[in-house]
């Protein structure tokens, strides 16, 4: 484990189809995580966990499905982790980009018990406009935004305040100051300050 508060996980289901959709349980709170193919989401995921359940690979758009990770934590409270597939890959046909936009709707549609959507955005380059138009679609559809930018080890230490203040100031939708992480191989950055933010947000 990489952390001292999510002390167990496992999958629950991978969805390819809204029809496949776990029920909602009233006792598990969910935090959606979403972002651009290749952004780094699934290695984030499995740095969350603390443990390889989410697929990693050099190919872009690799998790087509949605997968709901239960969680528990040291003071018995659990929650879903729930991974959303990438968006914004060209490659992909028009058919599987509008199923896509079917899947992740069915899911954030009335989805009572989706209590915050993590938007990773590569540190590198900021909001693209893919990304800008998810932020708008979060956000009309009245769902909690928390930015949290990934592969800040491609970028200079000093500059990371910098680089996420011009990042603010350029403009985007987060109920808090963006996070900064890495999942660089030994030496994650930012994901136990990630972790104690969920769960802090969590419990307001």
């Amino acid at each position: 484990m990489n952390n001292n508060i999510f002390t167990k996980s496992r999958l629950e289901a991978a969805c390819f189809t809204p029809g496949q959709l776990l029920q909602e349980d009233s006792n598990l709170p969910e935090i959606a995580v979403a972002g651009r193919s290749n952004v780094g989401k699934s290695s984030l995921i499995n740095a969350l966990l603390g443990t390889r359940l989410a697929k990693t690979g050099q190919t872009p758009g690799k998790t087509r499905s949605i997968n709901f990770y239960r969680v528990e934590t040291k003071e018995n409270f659990a929650l879903r982790l729930v991974d959303l597939p990438g968006y914004g890959y060209a490659s992909r046909s028009k058919t599987e980009r509008n199923d896509w936009r079917k899947l992740v709707s069915a899911y954030m549609n009335n989805r009572e018990n989706l209590k915050l959507v993590c938007h990773l955005v590569d540190f590198r380059h900021g909001l693209l406009a893919n990304d800008k138009e998810l932020q708008e679609y979060i956000n009309q559809s009245g769902k909690n935004i928390f930015v949290v930018f990934t592969k800040a080890d491609k970028i200079a230490r000093g500059k990371w305040k910098s680089t996420r203040d011009n990042y603010i100031r350029d403009g985007l939708y987060s109920v808090d100051v963006p996070a900064i992480t890495s999942t660089f191989t030994g030496k994650q950055e930012g994901i136990n300050e990630l972790i104690n933010f969920i769960v802090n947000f969590l419990s307001k």
